[in-house]
């Protein structure tokens, strides 16, 4: 008589390790969390039955189920967006369409439409294995993502038993992409010798009488006798047929594609049905969907680990990254943190961004390292001016370099538009106020819909700062509404002007409001260059999209005629208007060295009215996209290592370094590793004594040949800069840069 193989004990068997697998990862690392979604369309009993059987495993072992259940009448449009959206969802690890669908929907699109890295498979005839996994399990030397639940089950039913796979004669009866071709690839390459058989299969069984393995899927109820089996065969029956039984209180019972009566009186091992193959493959969906949590926490430590819904491609070689991936990654332990700065440069620049993007590629492209450079945005002005470009030089680019150089995604129009609607906001307030009256304005600001006047939340700021406690615009006082409605602007004090990213002298100084419906209004005012608005200032240290927000809000841009008041952009009820044209700006811009290697470009604030640094946020997204999964002892994770973030700081040390501790350091919350200091033999020369560098003149001969006298005394220069650097209690890496 036959053992019988109890896949019931042994799934649970599995189960048990499985649980105690999630609970010991989710104990090392706090962001590890298996989730696994099923995605049901209508009401079929069978289906609803076999989603509560997984959903109840997968709860018992600590993964996270999620259930997207819709209506039998949804399209194949919608649907497919749902599995698009799940396979974006970097939190989701295995995905599962329960089969059958209605039969309007394409069901084969929609199965292929799963991401092969989320493919877990589904519960016995229920499913279909994604054919990019099919073809990797078909090929020798190559393996899929995730086996097929099934097949594998029935791989780790032979194992738990002890049974030698090897050099066994192994006859597998049926052909479905689901169990007979898997199971035959599987047992093939454990070295069984393996007949792939069919219903139309002549001499059927003859052949099956060879196996000492039976894999039996044919999907016919006993179809396979007792007398077809070898004595001493090992019998896996994967059928699950119903047939009529009167004695059965639902009228029918479950059988195999094996009789089993017959065959268990010859076979040395035989699996039953129910309680045989059924349960293992349950197990082996959620093996599979820890496995591929498990692969995701490896690969996002290892790679960029970027998820599809947290990019926008702009082109072919620039993308838009989401600021959720620092709350994603908000476990993470912080990658290296390198700040890159320079001595005092002459007016030609010493090479910053060079020996950045250099270093990023040699820790990347050479060493093997993950690493991020991040710089900033270069303005258009100085690259059609004498400086060029700012995309480094050599063999250490940003590229493509004149994408760089110009638009990129267009952060620097966004900040010219907001920066322009503020000031057409001052000066179409002031003309509002000196030809309206109070009344008027009042109407204006604050008009009665449908009957009822209501403060918008930016008014009732205003009312606060005014010292009034008042929610209710019928119950300001004739007074009150005169300090509202009126701020009162001089126009000797106001501070912000129309900006432009084009360097062009004529427009420095301007009269505006020469036209005849400005009722003689007018005003000099001028144009700066667009990355010296104050707008970009802000985006650089904003942490998040309220921190805009409020940062926008807060921005002074004259004082009343009093001078007891200052007015700010949310006092002129802009701020929201703002952030609305810079929302998607201050998301960081991911671009590539000539290696290959990534770097965040985002914001450009000059250095010298500003503080000359690039955005907070992209070196924050940078850091943790080179960071690692720790332990709770703060170990990393097995075989992952922290990479490196190499950001700039513009101009000298004398004021990029420092506003860079000062400022970008104190507000981030971040704290450096090392400083590397730029220097040129060239620089050197010129504060030790040599002659001055002119923009767009040649060379002094005192630069073109060796002088070790004025190296020498220029070297006082370089000492002081690093003598600054070590008082904030860092490592400081020297690089001279050489021009060729």
């Amino acid at each position: 008589m036959a053992k019988i193989i109890d896949g019931k004990a042994i799934a649970k068997s599995i189960r048990e390790k499985i649980r105690d697998e999630v609970y010991q990862l989710k104990q090392k690392y706090s962001s590890f969390n298996p989730r696994l979604a099923i995605v049901q369309v209508g009401n079929r009993e069978d289906s609803t039955a076999y989603v509560r059987q997984k959903e109840q495993a997968a709860k018992e072992v600590g993964i996270d189920f999620i259930l997207q259940k819709k209506d039998d009448s949804i399209a194949t449009d919608e649907l497919l967006r749902l599995v698009h959206e799940l396979n974006y969802d970097p939190s989701i690890n295995g995905i599962l369409v329960q089969l059958p669908l209605p039969e309007h929907i394409d069901e084969k699109c929609i199965v292929e439409a799963i991401d092969p890295k989320k493919d877990v498979d589904g519960l016995l005839n229920h499913s279909r294995f994604h054919a990019y996994n099919i073809g990797r399990l078909a090929k020798r030397n190559c393996d899929p993502l995730f086996l097929p639940c099934t097949p594998k089950g029935i791989i780790e039913l032979l194992n738990q038993t002890g049974i030698m796979i090897s050099s066994k004669r192994a006859v597998v009866v049926g052909r479905s992409d689901i169990v007979g071709f898997p199971i035959f690839t599987l047992l093939s390459k454990r070295n069984a010798t393996v007949t792939l058989c069919h219903s139309k299969t002549a001499n059927l069984p003859e052949i099956v009488k060879t196996a000492e393995i039976l894999v039996a899927a044919i999907g016919k109820a006993e179809f396979i006798k007792g007398d077809w089996i070898s004595p001493g065969a090992v019998v896996i029956d994967v059928g699950t047929n119903s047939i009529k039984d009167s004695t059965k209180k639902s009228g029918f019972r479950w059988v195999g594609d094996v009789e089993f009566s017959s065959a268990s009186a010859v076979a040395s091992h035989i699996t039953p049905v129910p309680g045989g193959v059924g349960p293992m493959t349950v197990a082996m969906l959620l093996q599979n969907t820890v496995e591929g949590a498990k692969r995701f926490l490896k690969e996002s430590n290892e790679q960029l680990g970027l998820a599809p819904n947290e990019f926008d491609l702009y082109g072919q070689y620039k993308a838009k990254v989401s600021l959720s991936v620092i709350e994603r990654l908000k476990s993470r332990k912080n990658g290296k943190y390198v700040v890159v700065t320079g001595i005092t440069p002459t007016p030609l620049g010493e090479g910053k961004s060079t020996t950045t993007v250099g270093i990023a590629q040699a820790l990347g492209a050479h060493l093997g390292k993950l690493s991020f450079a991040c710089v900033r945005q270069p303005s258009q002005g100085p690259t059609f001016g004498i400086k060029g470009g700012a995309a480094g030089g050599g063999y250490a680019q940003v590229i493509p370099m004149d994408e760089f150089n110009l638009h990129l995604t267009g952060d620097i129009h966004a900040v010219t538009a907001a920066n322009n609607l503020l000031a057409a906001a001052i000066d179409t307030r002031m003309f509002h106020e000196n030809t309206q009256t109070d009344k008027a304005l009042f109407n204006r600001l604050c008009p009665a819909k449908n009957g009822v006047r209501a403060f918008a939340p930016v008014m009732l700021k205003r009312l606060q700062k005014l010292g009034i406690d008042k929610t209710d615009p019928n119950d300001l006082t004739p007074e009150e509404i005169i300090k509202f409605v009126r701020l009162d602007i001089d126009p000797e004090t106001i501070t912000w002007q129309r900006v432009i990213d084009t360097n062009d002298r004529f427009l420095r100084r301007i009269t505006i409001g020469q036209n005849s419906t400005e009722k003689g209004q007018t005003r000099s005012t001028g144009f700066d260059i667009s990355v010296a608005s104050e707008c970009m200032a802000v985006l650089a240290l904003s942490t998040s999209l309220e921190d805009l927000r409020e940062r926008l809000g807060r921005m002074v841009v004259a004082t009343n005629k009093a001078g007891d008041s200052s007015i700010t952009a949310d006092d002129l009820g802009i701020g929201g208007a703002l952030t609305v044209l810079m929302k998607d700006a201050i998301k960081p811009n991911l671009m590539q060295t000539l290696e290959g290697t990534p770097v965040f470009v985002h914001a450009g604030p000059f250095a010298n009215i500003a503080h000359g640094n690039s955005s907070i946020l992209a070196d924050k997204v940078a850091l943790k996209l080179a960071g690692v999964e720790c332990d709770a002892e703060g170990n990393p994770m097995e075989g992952c290592e922290e990479g490196y973030v190499i950001t700039e700081a513009g101009f000298g040390a004398d004021i990029g370094m420092e506003k860079f501790f000062n400022i970008k350091c104190r507000l981030s919350g971040l704290v450096p590793d090392c400083v590397v200091m730029v220097s040129t033999v060239r620089a050197l020369k010129m504060h030790g004594g040599g002659p001055e560098v002119t923009p767009g003149s040649p060379l002094h001969e005192t630069y073109l040949s060796e002088n070790l006298d004025l190296l020498e005394k220029g070297c006082v220069n370089l000492v002081k800069h690093i003598k600054n650097a070590k008082k904030y209690g860092l490592p400081v890496v020297i690089a001279i840069n050489t021009f060729t």
